[in-house]
């Protein structure tokens, strides 16, 4: 079965007849489009596709195994006609519908068709990669290694966190990222206890930690790692103390990854030993999400990741450590769900580095 024929396969188990998809990555991910306006009906008899005049060329070479049709200058229009006979039940993306789309949409159709919360259908099917999915998510990772080699003999010490932001985004482009996958992530000394910091315009000292969070999006499939890494051989002890508990919590987590576990059990691996060091208020976010065609997509390693793993999930594994006012830590890794275990995609080393 194609992707559209497996979430079709879905729509039985809720009762639906019918699925609107409007999300333009689940869109991408159904039909194969890349333009910016489009959606899809999916059922078990129904295959169509609509899109407006700027792409219907482009849709002709992307979307094959759907109807294609141009939709009228006011695209909901197209949903006033173009359904099977009878009554039916069509779902739609909940998740990612304003009010006022989904009162638009329900004011287009007949009223012989209901609107139904459909939740996250092609997100579930998203969540498991297939062997093409995985080739194009190693290229990526691949990518970042290339990347982070690069960085270490360019240098950070001295540079401001945004030059450093702004040359690791720049190389990414130039070895063949269409985009960063998120904005990038440089926090260095102090800044470091910000898991999330933004790039300042302070030079980067020496003697202490220095966080890199970077992604890369490159075939459409994106790649996340991060990396914590010394600007001189001496530290102070606790950030030297962090960053060996942050790299054992890491290793005993990606070693817990498998099929069959749920996404709580593997964040409580990291959580448990971080909490046991002291440090459990210093560990405030998940220990992991799921990577594909979006940075932060399913499964999620966290407390309420009730979901088991399966063989085919791409998931994050990083742990950190975050003391306010002295620094942080956070070791990320790619990896891929197996049967036994897990792959690792990433692979710039994990022990601490010292660069200038």
């Amino acid at each position: 079965m194609n992707r559209a024929d497996r979430v079709a396969a879905r729509l039985a188990e809720l009762e639906l007849d019918l699925l609107l998809v409007t999300n333009l990555t689940n869109l991408r991910y159904v039909t194969g489009f890349t333009g910016s306006n489009g959606v899809a009906v999916i059922g078990e008899d129904v295959r169509r596709f609509v899109t407006d005049f700027r792409y219907v060329e482009q849709a002709a070479g992307q979307v094959l195994d759907f109807d294609r049709e141009q939709g009228p200058q006011e695209f909901v229009k197209a949903l006033e006609t173009g359904w099977p006979e009878g009554r039916l039940r069509l779902g739609f993306e909940d998740g990612h519908v304003t009010v006022r789309a989904r009162d638009r949409i329900r004011d287009a159709l007949s009223d012989r068709i209901e609107l139904v919360p459909a939740g996250d259908v092609v997100e579930a099917e998203r969540a498991v990669k297939d062997e093409r999915e995985l080739a194009r998510i190693r290229d990526a990772a691949k990518l970042l290694d290339d990347v982070y080699d690069w960085l270490r003999e360019w240098g950070i010490v001295g540079r401001t966190e945004r030059e450093v932001a702004l040359a690791l985004e720049h190389e990414m482009r130039l070895r063949g990222a269409s985009d960063p996958s998120f904005p990038s992530i440089v926090a260095s000394g102090p800044r470091g206890a910000l898991p999330h910091a933004s790039p300042g315009d302070d030079p980067i000292e020496t003697g202490t930690l220095v966080t890199l969070d970077i992604g890369a999006v490159l075939d459409g499939y994106c790649s996340d790692c991060t990396r914590t890494w010394a600007t001189g051989p001496e530290l102070p002890d606790e950030l030297r103390e962090a960053y060996e508990l942050v790299q054992r919590a890491q290793r005993a987590s990606v070693d817990a990854v498998r099929h069959g576990p749920e996404g709580r059990e593997i964040d409580a691996v990291a959580r448990g030993m971080i909490e046991e060091a002291g440090h459990g208020d210093h560990f405030g976010h998940g220990l992991g999400h799921g990577v594909g065609l979006e940075v932060h997509e399913a499964p999620r390693l966290a407390r309420s990741g009730t979901e088991p793993l399966v063989a085919g999930n791409v998931v994050t594994v990083e742990p950190g450590v975050y003391l306010p006012a002295v620094g942080g830590v956070r070791i990320e890794d790619l990896v891929v769900v197996t049967d036994g275990g897990c792959e690792v995609l990433t692979g710039t080393t994990r022990d601490l580095v010292v660069v200038d």
